[in-house]
């Protein structure tokens, strides 16, 4: 029974020791620095972290796409880990995250790279660059290998100089060997290559066994007795030593490593990606689609539904920007049947749904549609790198545009160079990192209540300024914001500018004492971002002008319909600027046969998330009924179905070559025609 327990207990420390997880979610700041110096020290590997919130619309399309990189790219070439910044402020407030997503990618334990936002190419391609300088700064200097480089190429330098070379190289990358190693090893091979035409020869620092996921690192090895090669056993004085425990003792450490790996299997399970995991777009067929969906909201999932379920096997192109329910973190009270859900939680439940029926998802932007051939050409972004310029070409015989609207922008000094640094149009994006800080809201409608609310939950101080002495937004929403306590109210008050300050970034030494940095050394790289600092507003009343301090301010002024790939292709209506023009009462067709609006893009009036829901199934069964008027059905089946009969025309064996009224066999005449309606087994009995 001892020896039994014993062997489940070391055959589960193998398995919860096999290999890391694809992507690792970090739970406190100590895991995370315990992380980069084990990479740093012994593995080399670079280490990818997406900085997200549950809340963000954009984190949660990004999850996924975050996932299949790692899965992509491999272990033994990076490392993928999440923080989550409504938990780990101290990591939020260390990086200086001021929007989300944010993207970190560090090396040796320093912060090389980072960028905010939703853009899975430079995702990628600051990924590859980080694992191309990790494989190039792979390299350790020895002393002896310098020393006989001198001795062939300048003879003349002394060993004590020699000596002095090395030493300076190692203290610039700290190492317990104290040698000369990564990026500081590099950058001396290469200025004795540009010096003497030839640079000193290295070794690699780190071996491919040692990238490995289920590697053995070092500081896990057995130590040997060097007397009788036994090896020693290390006990952790809190945990059992297995060797001396009882079997009472065995059994319950088995339950408690055995609750911490089922602890983990669930949080794994429960993983935010999770939910968006459904069939991605394989590319262009030989045949056209024959519904393709322009949007990820409400009225796009709808119509991805309806379409879906009447076998049209719709393609929804929709990148991952979020959109106006995407970034909605209070919940949605008024959708019928979705009580206490979130916008975000909503959209996953559509997108799934339209998945189990058959939908595909494509991540890309459309850059324009070409309406001039048939079937229709939809243009997308490629998922090359951001610096290409390719599209990628759909062709279908229909298009139903569901891509909602974009938030306002007030132009005023300072929001756009402050995007990211304090300026944002999503409070349940970026609101968890003001905690405790005092922060602007701009706006009188709905969005900005909602904002205010989510705000008004982390912040220290939420100010709401409106240009009117009362709000547009409904009632109840507008009751909670002028009754929370937090929250104050100035009446009509414009916002004239957005104050900054300059804040030096230390790339790489974020979290450090300044005294720590050797701020002269020219290794050290300085860089200079603008934050929100307050703002200027302007009375409407006086015109008196004044100053407020704040950490971010946050536009919520409304939204305009994203129809601007559309120009040129559809009618527009002239008294509704933006809006697309759809033809005859009720209906959700546009001047170009073939293309249906539904949701925001069309109306002007209700903008519900419930009204775009409704006409994205109007669209829907719209383009059904256009495809059916036209007579085009699914070619691919029509030309499987063509191609088998002639097949079967031409087949000797199938007894239907040759002319018309040549006798085929029937099976059936073998029974002696009784086999109509026959048990197999009564009629084998026959």
């Amino acid at each position: 029974m001892l020896r039994t327990v014993q062997f489940l207990i070391l055959a589960m420390c193998a398995m919860m020791a096999e290999a890391r997880p694809v992507v690792r979610h970090i739970r406190s700041a100590h895991e995370f620095d315990r992380l980069l110096a084990k990479h740093a020290s012994e593995t080399g590997l670079p280490v990818v972290v997406d900085f997200y919130s549950d809340g963000c619309g954009p984190c949660r399309m990004m999850a996924p796409i975050f996932k299949k990189l790692a899965q992509e790219v491999g272990q033994d070439k990076a490392v993928f880990i999440k923080v989550d910044t409504n938990v780990l402020h101290e990591l939020s407030s260390r990086y200086s995250i001021r929007s989300l997503p944010t993207f970190g990618f560090f090396l040796g334990g320093k912060k090389v790279n980072e960028f905010s936002g939703a853009g899975e190419g430079q995702l990628k391609q600051l990924t590859q660059q980080v694992i191309r300088s990790s494989e190039v700064e792979n390299v350790v200097l020895p002393l002896e290998h310098l020393v006989e480089y001198y001795q062939t190429h300048d003879a003349s330098k002394a060993l004590p100089s020699i000596e002095s070379v090395h030493r300076k190289c190692a203290d610039m990358i700290s190492n317990p060997d104290q040698e000369c190693v990564g990026a500081a090893a590099s950058q001396l091979v290469r200025k004795l290559k540009k010096k003497y035409g030839k640079g000193p020869p290295t070794i690699p620092r780190f071996q491919t066994q040692d990238r490995q996921p289920n590697a053995e690192q070092p500081n896990e090895k057995k130590q040997t007795d060097q007397n009788n090669n036994k090896p020693k056993t290390k006990t952790d004085p809190g945990k059992p030593n297995l060797n001396l425990a009882t079997t009472e003792e065995l059994q319950a450490e088995l339950e408690r490593r055995w609750e911490e790996e089922l602890e983990s299997r669930v949080e794994e399970e429960e993983d935010d990606e999770a939910e968006m995991d459904h069939s991605f777009y394989a590319g262009a067929s030989d045949f056209p689609e024959r519904v393709v969906v322009v949007g990820g909201g409400p009225a796009g999932m709808a119509a991805a539904i309806y379409a879906a379920r009447a076998g049209l096997s719709p393609v929804v192109i929709a990148p991952p920007l979020g959109g106006q329910l995407q970034g909605k973190g209070v919940d949605v009270e008024n959708y019928p049947g979705m009580p206490n859900v979130t916008g975000p939680a909503l959209i996953a439940h559509m997108r799934n749904q339209a998945a189990a029926y058959g939908a595909v998802f494509e991540t890309q932007m459309v850059t324009h549609i070409d309406t001039s051939q048939r079937p229709i050409v939809v243009h997308t972004t490629t998922d090359d790198f951001a610096e290409t310029n390719t599209t990628n070409a759909i062709w279908t015989h229909t298009i139903i545009v569901a891509t909602g609207a974009e938030s306002n922008w007030l132009d005023i000094p300072g929001e756009y160079e402050m995007r990211g640094g304090g300026v944002s149009s999503c409070a349940t994006c970026d609101g968890a990192i003001y905690r405790e800080r005092d922060v602007l809201v701009i706006g009188g409608g709905d969005t900005a209540m909602e904002d205010a609310l989510v705000l008004a939950r982390t912040s220290r101080k939420v100010t709401v300024v409106h240009r009117r002495d009362q709000f547009r937004a409904s009632k109840i929403l507008a009751q909670r914001v002028m009754e929370h306590p937090s929250i104050s109210i100035l009446w009509n008050t414009t916002l004239l500018e957005i104050l900054g300050r300059r804040i030096d970034v230390v790339p790489g030494h974020e979290g450090e004492e300044e005294e720590d940095i050797d701020l002269d050394s020219a290794a050290v790289k300085h860089e200079m971002k603008k934050v929100v600092s307050g703002a200027k507003l302007k009375s409407v009343e006086t015109g008196e002008e004044t100053e407020i301090e704040c950490d971010a301010v946050f536009v919520a002024i409304g939204h305009t319909p994203a129809t601007q790939f559309m120009q040129g292709v559809v009618e527009f209506d002239p008294e509704r600027p933006g809006y697309i023009k759809t033809v005859g009462d009720g209906s959700t067709r546009t001047s170009v046969e073939g293309i249906f609006a539904a949701g925001d893009v069309a109306d002007s009036d209700y903008r519900q998330a419930i009204t775009s829901a409704g006409s994205g199934a109007a669209a829907a069964l719209d383009a059904e009924r256009y495809l059916s008027e036209e007579g085009l059905g699914n070619e691919a089946d029509e030309f499987e179905a063509q191609l088998l009969a002639e097949l079967l025309q031409d087949d000797p064996k199938s007894g239907r070559s040759g002319s018309d009224e040549e006798e085929t066999y029937n099976i059936y005449d073998d029974a002696g025609g009784r086999m109509t309606g026959m048990k197999e087994s009564f009629s084998a009995e026959l």
